[in-house]
């Protein structure tokens, strides 16, 4: 039996998705045209997630014909390759064909589902961010400046931190976990998260997730107001879970909370912050959350 047809087929495809992915990459590498705004914006809620987002749309395409092109592609080959052996071993080959057939559509479908699956948890995380943000838009009534995504580009490695909140309370660095509910243990509520002052209790069991990453931007921050203001001014750190009921059963040096219970906890916290050092503060934070391009 002559295979060799399905072996045109897919070269012709081949070519074809390879010629169309030049046209657009050629497109997107362009310098004829420039954006028509050329002022820096500010970063806005879940500026980092949401720039992942956009590059994993930029190559969706490609992993998506990929995941349907390469089993194709060994198919081909595979069919062109038996169409050169003797008509006896033909069977054999068919049924050593199928199975690895098999196993690159699993391992092209299991590939694919990673990408779609990563590019989920990062919207996810990003809508997290937004709603922790619509609520912080609640203290910029109050005096509060609120800043997102603050790059800590001298940190090794280097991080964002979620929010910034600075007023005359002090400094608060907000560091947002957007978690699934899933089905809990007996006797655990499926939409509560308890803090014992040690660690984080989910109804499914208990993690230590979120907080030393929030104790640690914490510190950098601290560190940082120090180098802009000349003196140390406490920095409080704050793990928020949007979509849980929260309570803390002990307070500890990061407090745990939903997004509707951050602005008790800032607005009770003691002056600490003269205008003057709040608007220093302020200025060089938005210098460095500045950087949005068109």
């Amino acid at each position: 039996m002559n295979y060799s047809g399905y072996a045109y087929l897919v070269g012709y495809l081949f070519v074809y998705f390879a010629v169309v992915a030049g046209i657009w990459l050629w497109r997107q590498n362009r310098r004829q045209e420039r954006p028509p705004v050329s002022e820096k914006l500010l970063r806005t809620p879940g500026e980092t997630l949401r720039r992942k987002i956009e590059k994993f749309d930029d190559v969706l395409l490609f992993h998506l014909v990929g995941s349907a092109l390469v089993p194709l592609l060994v198919m081909a080959a595979g069919l062109w390759i038996i169409d050169g052996l003797s008509p006896t071993a033909h069977t054999w080959s068919l049924v050593g064909l199928m199975i690895v057939l098999a196993g690159v559509l699993y391992f092209s479908a299991w590939w694919l589902l990673r990408i779609l699956g990563q590019r989920r948890d990062h919207y996810l995380g990003y809508f997290g961010e937004r709603v922790v943000g619509e609520t912080l838009d609640e203290l910029r009534m109050k005096g509060f400046r609120v800043f997102n995504e603050v790059p800590a580009s001298e940190a090794t490695p280097a991080f964002d931190i979620d929010h910034v909140v600075v007023g005359s309370t002090g400094v608060f660095a907000i560091e947002t976990k957007t978690r699934r509910k899933a089905k809990g243990r007996p006797g655990f509520e499926e939409h509560k998260i308890i803090f014992d002052g040690q660690q984080l209790v989910y109804p499914w069991g208990e993690d230590f997730h979120g907080l030393n990453q929030a104790r640690d931007h914490g510190v950098w921050l601290e560190n940082w107001v120090v180098q802009v203001i000349g003196r140390r001014v406490p920095v409080q750190p704050i793990l928020v879970f949007p979509g849980w009921w929260v309570e803390e059963h002990a307070v500890s040096t990061v407090r745990v909370a939903n997004p509707k219970q951050i602005a008790a906890i800032i607005l009770r916290a003691g002056p600490l912050l003269t205008e003057e050092q709040i608007e220093t503060i302020s200025k060089q934070l938005e210098a460095r959350c500045r950087d949005v391009e068109f």
